[in-house]
């Protein structure tokens, strides 16, 4: 029994510290659900090389937490399973008891994950480990993802502006880029000045990188937007297709 009792103090254990870790995570500026499945990714060490993990490897802070969960991750799993053995292992086998420790062994399993993947248990606990890292730790506390919800096919991305492009050598004021829903939130010049908030009299030259948010579709198509009368009936069809989207969406919050 003391070794089923280390069995499901192990995986507690591991489950808090990817909680704490998935937390700290999302004080550097990961989305949440990015920085869960990092967090449990580098725990595990299954999935981690992946296209993701740059944003972990390039970033100081991300690396040691990232670190930890792996040292953490490799002692906790090799616990487990020595915890796993020596609960089923016995001087003298037999069929009944060997039932009796498999069924207390996964029902404690399956109520720790009931207790862990409950809502309010969550939503407490990650408030909780919130409050511990916003205390004893120097990291600000900030879902920026959630803060500029990025949700429902809504992104923040940088857009290269060349030479050719519909984008070139207008100014904002003339793009008119929030009738299609696109928010222009700064431009860096080519020659490394930054305007950030730029109001309507700027204009995007070829060479600047434009940062804006608005749907990802969107978006992509604005960067791929020619300078031709097809690039200006792009523009016309977007805003048609913006002003149908606050259409429905007036009418759904009429309802």
């Amino acid at each position: 029994m003391i070794a089923l009792a280390s069995l499901f103090l192990i995986v507690v254990v591991i489950l808090i510290v990817a909680r704490i870790a998935t937390v700290a995570l999302v004080a550097t500026g990961l989305p949440y659900e990015l920085a869960r499945f990092q967090a449990r990714s580098a725990l595990t060490g299954v999935g981690f090389t992946t296209s993701e993990s740059e944003s972990i490897v390039g970033h100081p802070v991300r690396r040691r937490i990232v670190m930890v969960l792996m040292l953490v991750g490799n002692a906790g799993f090799v616990s487990l399973i020595a915890s796993v053995m020596l609960s089923f292992s016995s001087n003298n086998p037999d069929a009944r008891d060997v039932f009796f420790r498999l069924s207390i062994a996964i029902g404690g399993l399956l109520t720790i994950a009931l207790i862990a993947r409950s809502r309010v248990f969550e939503q407490r606990f990650t408030a909780l480990i919130a409050s511990l890292v916003d205390r004893f730790t120097d990291l600000e506390l900030r879902d920026y993802h959630h803060l500029l919800q990025l949700s429902n096919d809504y992104a923040v991305t940088e857009l290269a502006v060349k030479a050719g492009d519909w984008l070139a050598d207008k100014s904002l004021a003339n793009l008119e880029l929030p009738d299609e829903g696109i928010l222009v939130l700064a431009v860096q010049r080519a020659n490394g000045s930054f305007i950030g908030a730029p109001r309507g009299d700027t204009v995007i030259e070829t060479g600047d990188i434009v940062v804006v948010y608005g749907r990802s579709a969107i978006l992509s198509d604005l960067d791929d937007r020619p300078d031709t009368p097809s690039g200006t009936h792009a523009h016309i069809d977007a805003v048609a297709e913006h002003m149908e989207i606050m259409a429905s969406q007036g009418d759904d919050h009429d309802d």
